[in-house]
């Protein structure tokens, strides 16, 4: 726990929604095979929710920036997202079943951006301890993903929209657990470095910004048919949960120790190590799946794809936009997980009948043309440096 923290609060929020995407990510696309969709109604499927990732969170990042209710944002975003669901009970068309992933969709993506603003807020200068609660998110991934996956194998897979339901409820009771922290008086804010348009147009932003859209596109035919590219080698259920877990698990562990990256290595440093080791486990994933433990192996770099490179942007973010977190976050996830995830899951949609294995080399080279623009153009934020942040997250 962290001293002065509200943590457990804070980590039951992390648990849930990253519980329902245990429980989303590794079956939804098997749900929809159910039914009878193609590969491309599938991806198209798949990609309606990181499209409303692209809008969603920059509409209600610039309200609660602007009218300052962060709270109230995710509460309501939390609920609706609750009620938008069930419309899934009511019919499972294509066209129905589109409209309700947006719908439920453009509310779930509301929330997750701003709690990440939520909680640096009461970190109050310790924001490399951020991973040591958002750890708690990968834990409800790998508890929903192996206990999902065991249910599944004994019963119908419809009984996936009633744990997906339960868990939407379960993140809605969570936000009404915590609130923003008050600024207190005399506390002192970084004064901005220009407006938000000034920020954006800095040529190290754009890099950061176009090395995110690269780095989620390529994550397109993991996120979307990873389960599906499993089955046709004949893994079970079970089985597929438990190496979609065992990426979590190596996540868990990467945020566990990124307080003391954080204070090692530069930002720079951190994501190009990132990148290189997502291009190497998509070649991987494409190459030799029929290996359980070079698949293994592979899963394990799940610290990287996601882990470090996750926790080293929101310290970008938070750097780069003191006075625009709401706004900053927002982007952050609209261009990278919202527009960068449609783009790889409308791909991967596309080109998966002609080849799953081209699949994962495009996605690798992805990847590597991340490295790239970030190699290039990528500079360290001008705020704390690594050191300092470990340091000060370590001394307080």
């Amino acid at each position: 726990m962290i001293a002065g923290v509200p943590y457990w609060r804070l980590s039951s929020f992390y648990f849930f929604y990253f519980a329902l995407l245990g429980t989303w990510l590794p079956y939804w696309a098997l749900y929809l095979k159910d039914l009878g969709f193609s590969s491309t109604q599938i991806g198209v499927l798949s990609a309606v929710v990181m499209v409303t990732k692209v809008v969603a969170p920059n509409i209600w990042g610039w309200l609660a920036d602007h009218y300052h209710c962060r709270t109230r944002i995710i509460r309501l975003g939390a609920f609706m997202a609750t009620i938008a669901f069930a419309g899934v009970y009511l019919g499972d068309h294509f066209w129905w079943l589109a409209a309700v992933v947006a719908a439920y969709s453009f509310f779930w993506n509301a929330v997750l951006s701003q709690f990440d603003v939520l909680t640096l807020s009461h970190l109050q200068g310790r924001y490399g301890r951020y991973s040591l609660i958002r750890v708690w998110g990968s834990v409800g991934f790998i508890v929903a993903v192996l206990g999902v996956g065991a249910w599944l194998d004994r019963h119908p897979i419809v009984h996936l929209l009633y744990m997906i339901s339960l868990l939407l409820t379960g993140i809605w009771l969570a936000s009404l657990l915590v609130a923003e922290r008050p600024r207190e008086s005399g506390s002192h804010e970084r004064p901005a470095r220009g407006s938000l348009r000034a920020i954006l147009l800095r040529p190290a932003v754009i890099a950061f910004f176009a090395m995110t859209f690269l780095l989620q596109f390529s994550h397109g035919p993991y996120y979307t048919f990873f389960s599906i590219y499993l089955e046709s080698f004949s893994y079970s259920k079970s089985i597929i949960g438990v190496l979609w877990s065992l990426g979590v698990v190596a996540e868990v562990l990467i945020f566990l120790v990124m307080h003391r990256l954080l204070a090692r290595f530069s930002l720079r440093q951190i994501l190009l190590w990132s990148l290189a080791l997502t291009a190497l486990r998509w070649l991987m994933i494409g190459l030799v799946a029929q290996s359980t433990l070079l698949l293994v192996v592979a899963q394990c770099l799940h610290a990287a794809s996601f882990g470090s490179s996750h926790a080293a942007a929101v310290e970008v973010i938070r750097q780069w936009f003191p006075r625009h977190h709401g706004q900053g976050m927002a982007l952050y996830s609209g261009l990278s997980f919202g527009a960068g995830g449609a783009a790889g899951a409308l791909f991967s949609g596309v080109a998966w009948d002609w080849s799953p294995l081209w699949c994962f080399v495009i996605a690798a080279l992805a990847g590597g043309l991340g490295w790239l623009v970030t190699w290039l153009y990528f500079d360290n934020p001008d705020g704390e440096s690594g050191e300092e942040l470990g340091t000060i997250s370590q001394q307080r």
